[in-house]
């Protein structure tokens, strides 16, 4: 009787989902602040915690968020008190999952249409950037000027949502093979 290799797909699409968050969070860092407005950069960790929610589902992209979020949360020059940013991706991944099995309950082939994509940005965005926020405010670690800071920040990722996530769904797709 012949014994089949294990399979490397699942690994191979954990790796790169890792490196994925891994790049969003150094140029998220690193290279987003030089495209600040009043001090809010683009959200590109939100955006590949959309993604992989989007292809993976609910549960892989509450692991992705909240990986991504320790790491924002930790990374220099964090000036926040650690757990913000991992409370707020882990909610919108779980969020933008249910769009994803919601797409697939209804006979979908699993991937939600661009309307969907774009709406589903718009509101994970919201509460990401939201969760944050008030989070800050909570903590007494955040300005009060809420509405604006969440405007800009959904605005960014409206903007940068058409480029990347088609590309990052494609990624992760070939992660399959």
């Amino acid at each position: 009787m012949e014994t089949q290799a294990p399979s490397t797909g699942p690994l191979l699409r954990n790796v790169l989902v890792g490196l994925l968050v891994i790049i969003a969070v150094v140029l998220q860092l690193s290279v987003a602040p030089a495209f600040a407005i009043r001090g809010i950069t683009p959200d590109l960790a939100l955006l590949v915690v959309l993604a992989v929610a989007l292809t993976r589902g609910g549960q892989t992209a509450l692991v992705t968020g909240f990986a991504a979020g320790v790491l924002l949360d930790l990374a220099p020059p964090a000036d926040h008190t650690a757990g913000r940013w991992a409370l707020a991706l882990l909610i919108v991944g779980y969020v933008a999952g249910r769009v994803r099995d919601g797409s697939i309950a209804q006979g979908g082939q699993g991937r939600p249409n661009a309307l969907t994509v774009m709406a589903t940005v718009a509101v994970c965005s919201f509460i990401g950037v939201s969760i944050f926020a008030v989070s800050g405010l909570i903590l007494g670690e955040a300005p009060v000027t809420l509405l604006p800071t969440v405007a800009i920040s959904v605005g960014y990722d409206l903007l940068l949502a058409p480029l990347l996530i088609p590309a990052l769904l494609w990624l992760l797709g070939r992660g399959d093979l």
